[in-house]
């Protein structure tokens, strides 16, 4: 339902847009650094929705991946207590590692008891 109000509300934004750069069609100067040149209005507004929207979609995918990054670094950090378990009950964990298994359980332990 969620999808679809947005592509409704996106298609009136792009007829609300359409029409008023048709509308507007008279040439403008447009002032670059380095030059000026006579434009039709209707290309400048359309330029500049694009390019916005260019702008919004980028930001929104940077968003998108660090999310998603997020998700696979949660996961993993998820999975390695599970890893070391399994190595230590099997055997093949060094000592190092049971120590350090203990310490990780003492602390979720401890943060247990301190929100209880």
């Amino acid at each position: 339902m969620r999808g679809q109000w947005s592509l409704i509300l996106g298609i009136i934004a792009a007829v609300i847009i359409a029409i008023f750069a048709v509308i507007n069609v008279d040439s403008v100067r447009v002032n670059y650094m380095f030059g000026t040149a006579e434009w039709p209005l209707i290309l400048v507004i359309l330029g500049s929705v694009l390019m916005g929207a260019i702008i919004v979609g980028a930001v929104g995918m940077v968003k998108v991946y660090r999310l998603q990054a997020e998700i696979k670094r949660l996961k993993h950090s998820q999975s390695k207590p599970k890893q070391d378990k399994e190595q230590i009950a099997k055997g093949k964990g060094t000592p190092n590692d049971q120590m350090e298994l203990k310490d990780r359980n003492k602390t979720i332990y401890q943060s247990k008891e301190k929100n209880d």
